[in-house]
């Protein structure tokens, strides 16, 4: 292992953080940019793995109201309720992700072409989305009817095409069904926590007998990159899309699929 190798471990963490919690794919970014790198790891994992660091940037900042929460179920039926949303929305691309998971990482994650469209296509979606003038009826997100919450978890299904974005299917799925766009936002980083977790779980299941040593400290150096970059975007992406929207995500996901395009044809 060499210190570019950490170098570019430590980049691509940064990146992890950077657009796990913003609509632009952070799986799509990571994939891309292994690919030009030529960066390798067992299996894909190192994607994986280091997305538990941008779990616990969000867990850290959103701490408090989620241990609140905790604390209250057992006699708070709004926390009970939120509880439920949040297991309603984690099921459909649970069960899915893990019936899917070997098509998913030796097909879908293998194929540039793929990831690089999805970006363009969602850029255009998110463009045109952000443009409706929508009539919110919930402008909370930990006060959604359990049914809502489920409606969002089925869009969050879209993002095992990498390219798709997580948030953005589900900050996509969340103002079709009524949310604003803060609500939208935060409810697409409470879902986070259970959907990657999981899928931070089972693929270690699956893959820590194969890992090597490198390997490990890649993933503590991307690790460390994603916690520190996620603590710093979560904060602020918060008050940029309720005062801007998304539209500026679009573009740039239009522009990463495109210039990931050129540099296919270039390389091929």
């Amino acid at each position: 292992m060499t210190f570019g190798k950490i170098l570019e471990a430590l980049l691509l963490g940064i990146l992890e953080g950077g657009t796990e919690f913003i609509p632009v794919s952070s799986t799509g970014h990571l994939l891309l940019a292994t690919h030009f790198l030529k960066f390798e790891t067992t299996g894909k994992t190192f994607e994986v793995l280091i997305q538990l660091g941008a779990i616990l940037g969000v867990v850290v900042v959103y701490f408090t109201r989620l241990a609140k929460v905790a604390f209250a179920v057992p006699y708070d039926p709004m926390a009970r309720r939120f509880a439920l949303g949040i297991i309603l929305g984690f099921i459909p691309a649970a069960i899915l992700g893990a019936l899917l998971h070997n098509f998913i990482k030796t097909v879908l994650f293998a194929s540039p072409m793929l990831i690089a469209i999805a970006l363009i296509v969602g850029g255009v979606i998110l463009i045109f989305v952000d443009k409706i003038a929508f009539n919110p009826k919930y402008r909370d997100a930990m006060a959604l009817p359990p049914m809502t919450a489920l409606g969002i978890g089925l869009f969050q299904c879209l993002a095992l095409i990498p390219g798709v974005s997580r948030s953005g299917s589900t900050i996509v799925g969340a103002l079709l069904l009524g949310l604003d766009r803060r609500a939208a936002a935060e409810f697409s980083f409470f879902l986070a926590m259970p959907t990657m977790l999981g899928a931070f779980t089972y693929d270690l299941a699956k893959n820590y007998k194969n890992l090597t040593m490198d390997d490990g400290v890649l993933v503590i150096v991307g690790f460390v990159a994603a916690f520190c970059a996620a603590l710093v975007v979560v904060r602020a992406v918060l008050d940029f899309v309720s005062k801007n929207g998304f539209a500026a995500f679009g573009w740039w996901r239009i522009a990463v699929g495109s210039a990931a395009l050129i540099g296919l044809y270039f390389t091929r």
